[in-house]
């Protein structure tokens, strides 16, 4: 098992090599980033691209989906968005070792929200609460077994805050093609 201190490293060289726009975090300790801090600011990073990809699309086009070639079946935009900020909340769940405190509702999220408003403020208190899940991360608990959040075997803290960015970029990638689609420049791709 390699030392909290080689994945702090690893995870600092891959949140540095993979963000295209840091975003400014407080100010480090002298003595380096702490694990939360470094997580926090991969976390930071995926919510600079994702909200407002988010909001690149229009009201009347929140809810599309491709419908020829290989897109069938797809979640629409407004389930992609519902679907990341549910899975925030029950990763950070998972973190902080809690009920989630909202709907997640099933694979895409709460069903009743359905205006592009309401999607985007569930995202956006999404990671308000993935902050603060992120921000209980210690190089003491940061690799301890924890029960997952879907209720199957065992997980860690650091592996649920890696998942939460991973997955949340996974999706922007589907979103991004789906605002091109409707003639949108993602705005993380704007100059």
């Amino acid at each position: 098992m390699r030392s909290p201190r080689i994945v702090l490293a690893l995870l600092l060289i891959g949140g540095i090599a993979s963000s295209q726009s840091p975003v400014p975090t407080k100010a480090l300790e002298s003595t380096g980033p702490t694990v939360s801090q470094v997580l926090d600011r991969q976390l930071a990073n995926l919510e600079h691209e994702f909200v407002p990809a988010a909001e690149a699309l229009a009201d009347d086009t929140f809810n599309f989906a491709p419908t020829t070639g290989e897109f069938k079946g797809v979640k629409t935009f407004a389930q992609q968005v519902r679907h990341v900020a549910a899975d925030n909340y029950l990763f950070a769940a998972g973190i902080a070792g809690e009920k989630a405190p909202v709907d997640l509702g099933g694979e895409n999220g709460p069903e009743a929200l359905k205006t592009k408003a309401d999607i985007v403020k569930y995202l956006k208190d999404s990671f308000t609460y993935a902050h603060k899940a992120f921000g209980g991360i210690t190089d003491a608990n940061a690799t301890a077994f924890i029960p997952t959040p879907w209720g199957q075997g065992t997980t860690t803290r650091l592996g649920l805050a890696s998942l939460t960015v991973a997955h949340g970029f996974d999706h922007y990638g589907q979103m991004a093609v789906y605002l091109r689609m409707n003639g949108v420049i993602p705005p993380a791709s704007r100059k």
